[in-house]
C-alpha cells in the first residue's frame, strides 16, 4: 500500500458520488429523465396507433401489422413491441392478422381524438395560425393535455360539436355528432348543397383544397360530374377538382323547397366600378380576424365598392361607410356580397 494516496482516493470517491447523483438523482437524474422520455415516447406511439385504428375502423378499412408500420412513422421493432403491450393491456386484439380496437381501446382513442379536434378548434378560433398549421400543432398537443385540462379547454370553447374542418368532437362521455351529407363525387348535376366537412388527410390532397380557397359552410351547385373531374359553382366562382380531391368534401344537399339567393359572390371578385352590399362573413373567418372585420364595418347590409385597385393585385382598398380599408385577397374572399346591376356605376 505504499502508493495509496488518501487525497486521490477521496477525490475518486466524490467523483463517483457526483456521477451517481447526476445519473440517479430522484426525478431529475439522467436515468429518470431518459426513463420518463422512453415512457412518454411509448405513450405517444400507443396513442398514435389507437387514433389510426379508430380512423380506419370508422371508414370501414382493415389494418394488419404491415399496414400499421407503414402508417406510423416509428421504428418497426418499436411498433411491434408496443402493440404486444397494447394487446396485453386489452387496448387492441387480433382477428387472424387484422388489428382491432377493444372497447377499452376505443374509449382511449376517443379521448385522443377529442383533444386533437378541440385543439384545432382553439387554433382556428383563438389564434392567428394558418389553417395549414392546425393539424400538426394539434398532433403535438393531443399527447400533452390531461383529462381535466381537456375538459377545461372544451368549456373555454363553449363545448363545440365540430372542429373547424367539420369533424365531430367527441363529448366527455364519448358521444359523437353526426356529419350530414355525402361525398361530393356522389352528387348529381344540378344538386345544390352546403359544404359540411373538409377532410384534412392525406396532407397532399388537403393542400390542394387550401390552394383552391374552398370554404366550409359555402353553398355550391354541381354543374359537371364525370370520371375525370367535378365542377361546381360557389359564391360567384367556378371550381374544378379531380374526383380524388372532391371526395374529401362532404356536401349536405338542400331541399328543393329551400330558396337559394342568387348573385352571391366573394368580395375578392368585385371589380372596379361595381358596387355591392355585404350579406355576411364566411365561417372561414373566425375569432379575432372575424371580430376585426366587423369592427371595421364589414357588416350585413353595408354598401361597398373598390376605392383603389393595387397594380400588384393585392391588397386592394375598399370604400365602406366613408372609410378606405385595405384587404388581402384571402381576407376579401371570406366576405360575401350581393352585386346588383342597379348599383353598378357606368
Amino acid at each position: 500500500m505504499e502508493n495509496y494516496n488518501p487525497l486521490i482516493a477521496l477525490l475518486v470517491f466524490f467523483a463517483i458520488v457526483l456521477v451517481l447523483i447526476v445519473l440517479f438523482r430522484p426525478m431529475k437524474g439522467w436515468f429518470w429523465i431518459l426513463k420518463k422520455n422512453f415512457q412518454n415516447n411509448e405513450k405517444i406511439i400507443i396513442e398514435d396507433i389507437l387514433k389510426q385504428l379508430y380512423h380506419f375502423e370508422n371508414s370501414g378499412n382493415k389494418v394488419d401489422m404491415k399496414t400499421l408500420v407503414q402508417m406510423i412513422n416509428y421504428n418497426h421493432h418499436r411498433v411491434v413491441e408496443v402493440t404486444k403491450k397494447m394487446t396485453v393491456n386489452d387496448l387492441i386484439f387480433f382477428e387472424k392478422d387484422i388489428m382491432k380496437l377493444s372497447d377499452k381501446g376505443r374509449e382511449y382513442a376517443l379521448r385522443i381524438v377529442r383533444v386533437h379536434r378541440l385543439w384545432e378548434r382553439y387554433l382556428a378560433d383563438k389564434t392567428g395560425f394558418s389553417k395549414s398549421e392546425w393539424h400538426d400543432r394539434a398532433e403535438a398537443m393531443e399527447h400533452q393535455l390531461s383529462h381535466d385540462e381537456t375538459n377545461i379547454l372544451a368549456a373555454h370553447l363553449g363545448h363545440p360539436k365540430f372542429d373547424p374542418h367539420g369533424d365531430p368532437i367527441p363529448t366527455q362521455t364519448g358521444r359523437i355528432a353526426e356529419i350530414h351529407g355525402e361525398e361530393l363525387p356522389l352528387l348529381s348535376v344540378n344538386t345544390i348543397g352546403r359544404i359540411t366537412h373538409i377532410e384534412d388527410e392525406p396532407d397532399v390532397i388537403y393542400k390542394q383544397i387550401l390552394a383552391e380557397n374552398i370554404h366550409i359552410g359555402s353553398l355550391i351547385k354541381v354543374i359537371e360530374n364525370n370520371s375525370t373531374r367535378i365542377t361546381f359553382e360557389s359564391e360567384g366562382e367556378v371550381f374544378k377538382l379531380a374526383p380524388i380531391v372532391a371526395a374529401n368534401l362532404t356536401v349536405a344537399p338542400l331541399e328543393k323547397s329551400i330558396a337559394v339567393e342568387d348573385n352571391i359572390a366573394r368580395l375578392s371578385s368585385l371589380k372596379e366600378n361595381e358596387t355591392a352590399k355585404i350579406i355576411g362573413i364566411s365561417k372561414e373567418s373566425r375569432g379575432e380576424a372575424r371580430r376585426r372585420l366587423l369592427d371595421l364595418g364589414f357588416v350585413k347590409g353595408a354598401v361597398i365598392k373598390i376605392d383603389l385597385m393595387n397594380p400588384l393585385r393585392e391588397p386592394n382598398a375598399y370604400l365602406i361607410k366613408g372609410t378606405s380599408i385595405a384587404l388581402r385577397n384571402d381576407q376579401a374572399a371570406k366576405i360575401l356580397i350581393k352585386k346588383d346591376e342597379l348599383w353598378t356605376q357606368k
